[in-house]
This record gives C-alpha cells, structure tokens and sequence, in this order.
C-alpha cells in the first residue's frame, strides 16, 4: 500500500480512489475476522452450523462502534463507508472451507479430497490461524489509513485500540483469548521491520508515522495485557 501523501487533502479526506484501496484493505480484514468469529461462535466446527446473520444480529451495536472507529481513524467519507455493504461480509452468506484456507493463506495445505478442509479438526486450525493473520492485516490496514488521511497517532490511537477490541471480541466470541495487546506485537514484527528497515522506501514522515502509532499503541495497549493468558483454543 502506497504511503506517498497527497496533496489533495486538504479538507483531511483522502481522494476517493485512495481512500477506496484504504478502506477496502480494512473491510477484507474484518470479513475474515467476521466469517471466522462466525464459524468459532457455533462450538461445532461443523460449517453447515454456521449462520453469519445470526452470529451478527446481536452484535449490531459492537459492529456499529467498530464501523465508526474505522470512519472516524481513517477519515472515511460515507460514500467511502458504503463499500463495506457492497462487499458483503456483514450480512448473511454461506463460510466455506475455501474461504478459511484463504484467511488463513493456506498454511494448512490444500489437502485432496478437498473436502477434508471441512473436517472439525483442520477448520479449527484454520480459524486460530486466520484470526492472527486478520486481526494483524487490520491493524496495518488501519495506521496505513490514519496515516493516509493525515490522522497523527495522538488522535487516532484510541479509536484504533477501540476497534482492535471489538474486532478480537468478534473473531474469539465469548473467549478471553487473543488481545489488543497480542495484535500489536505480532503487527510490529510482521509488518515494521519491512516498512522501516535503512533500505526502505517508505517516506521518512511514513516512518515516523508508523513508529509513533507502535509507541502509542504499546503505551495504550500494554496495562490491557498484563495477567492474561491466551488459551489454546
């Protein structure tokens, strides 16, 4: 994802077509993050058990305070925000095993028959592996896109810590597993060392950016993390 500001910005909301690319970066990580909090949510496994309709109906309020930190952090326009219900993710629509294999890019192996992917043991593994590599994708998704609209990381640390909540409560419903906390450092490894390594071309305000939203973050997030102990689930 490109890091170059434009100068367009001035009414702080990045071009559409910028903002677009940013936005869509954040939907595709929740998706994940809601298709797999589905599938957990069933206690089965099994993906004919799964209903994303019922899995979100009484979360309408977490997901609106989610929606709106993304708005608020990544200075979305409304048009820009509707894009979340062209993709489909957050109303009702079948999980396939293919779509855990992609969230989780497919680290388990495509396995032949193919349906073996729908056995119990392997659509877990998936969603354990899924919901790391999602709730990472979206927090670089979105500091990417603070950074883009010119949100400084004083501004716009706590709605990203906020949606960091939800989007954990949503992928690990009703468990006291991965946090905030988790998702930070496996972003800081996953995503900085390449983005600010001497031979990056990333722009020095992009740099700074991203090691001010780490500093803030770790300020924020680190009192959150103390005492837990993330199950194996």
């Amino acid at each position: 994802m490109a890091l170059t500001r434009s100068l367009a910005c001035g009414d702080g909301l990045a071009p559409s077509a910028r903002a677009e690319r940013m936005a869509r970066a954040v939907f595709a990580a929740l998706g994940g993050i809601v298709e797999i909090g589905t599938v957990r949510s069933t206690g089965t496994w099994l993906l004919p058990d799964v209903s994303v309709e019922d899995f979100l109906e009484p979360r309408q309020q977490d997901l609106g305070r989610l929606m709106e930190g993304v708005r608020v952090v990544g200075r979305f326009s409304g048009e820009v925000m509707a894009i979340a219900d062209e993709l489909g993710y957050f109303r009702d629509h079948e999980v396939p095993a293919a779509s855990l294999l992609l969230w989780s890019e497919g680290i388990t192996g495509v396995l032949e028959p193919p349906e073996r992917l729908e056995e119990p043991e392997l659509v877990r593994r998936m969603c354990r592996i899924g919901a790391d590599l999602q709730l990472t994708r979206l927090l670089q998704a979105l500091v990417t896109a603070a950074l883009d609209a010119g949100t400084e990381s004083g501004e716009g640390v706590a709605g990203i810590a906020e949606t960091l909540r939800v989007a954990c409560d949503l992928v690990e419903p009703g468990r006291a597993g991965i946090t905030p906390a988790d998702v930070h450092r496996m972003w800081r490894v996953a995503h900085l060392p390449a983005i600010l390594r001497p031979a990056s071309d990333a722009p020095d305000w992009g740099k700074a950016g991203y090691r001010a939203y780490d500093a803030e973050l770790e300020r924020l997030l680190q009192g959150e993390r103390s005492g837990v102990v993330r199950p194996c689930v």
